[in-house]
């Protein structure tokens, strides 16, 4: 097959991806329920789609109008390393603000391409295409990211609330938590920092001192027994965390 290629942007009711013999990059814009071979997956935010040939997908948008952009190319408008990043499956990813940007600032140069006379365009779609492939690399990092940081605080909640003094917290540091979730602590440690700009130190005493104070409010608990249950050997260990965080004693708190 011959290198060939098409690039649109689209704000009418009627365009879709088409030619299921080519290689398909579309980026759709609204909210609607994007139709795969396996079944129907909502989409509730702009969403990036990379589709082999012959793989199947339609999009029934949530509202009447369509927007987004999509490109269909044969396999000679990649070069080696591309194609073998292309995915084999129908992928999909999730741009958030500044990808989403870049990514359509590559799909207008792909329009433009297309639509130019110069006798360079297919080169230039050629990078453009690399270059929204690199995208998708970015965005897998940004995803597994988001998926350890998502693991670390529903493991972090699943302890609580705290409903026996017999029954002490198992995961009270960070490198417990990293055990647990099979991640070395220093990665942990980046990666909850990125992301929700604490130390994963941080997180974790929050949440035990928001523990704290219910249990101390809401339960007729010993404070020894409060501070057991939240894993402290010792009760005055538990006192100076509390007063730490919160500038008064769990019995001050208490009366």
């Amino acid at each position: 097959m011959a290198t060939s290629f098409k690039a649109v942007h689209y704000q009418v009711n009627n365009e879709a991806p088409v030619r299921r013999d080519f290689y398909r990059i579309w980026l759709i814009l609204q909210k609607g329920v994007l139709q795969l071979e396996n079944g129907g997956k909502k989409v509730q935010q702009p969403a990036l789609i990379f589709l082999p040939p012959l793989a199947a997908c339609s999009f029934v948008p949530a509202g009447r109008q369509r927007n987004g952009y999509w490109c269909i190319f044969t396999k000679e408008l990649m070069d080696d390393h591309t194609r073998r990043l292309f995915p084999t499956t129908t992928q999909i990813f999730y741009p958030e603000d500044q990808a989403l940007k870049r990514i359509r600032f590559y799909f207008d140069q792909l329009v433009q391409a297309y639509h130019s006379d110069d006798m360079h365009r297919f080169d230039s779609a050629c990078k453009l295409i690399g270059l929204l492939m690199h995208e998708t690399s970015l965005l897998q990092v940004q995803n597994a990211t988001d998926r350890l940081k998502s693991r670390f605080i529903n493991l972090l909640e699943k302890q609580y609330p705290v409903v026996d003094p017999g029954m002490p917290l198992k995961l009270r540091k960070p490198a417990d938590f990293a055990a647990e979730l099979g991640v070395h602590v220093n990665h942990l440690n980046a990666v909850i920092q990125q992301t929700t700009g604490k130390t994963t130190g941080q997180m974790i005493a929050e949440r035990m001192v928001s523990e704290s104070v219910a249990l101390l409010r809401y339960s007729d608990w010993p404070v020894g027994d409060i501070a057991y249950s939240l894993g402290f050997e010792y009760a005055n260990h538990f006192t100076a965390f509390f007063k730490k965080h919160m500038g008064e004693t769990p019995g001050a708190m208490r009366k």
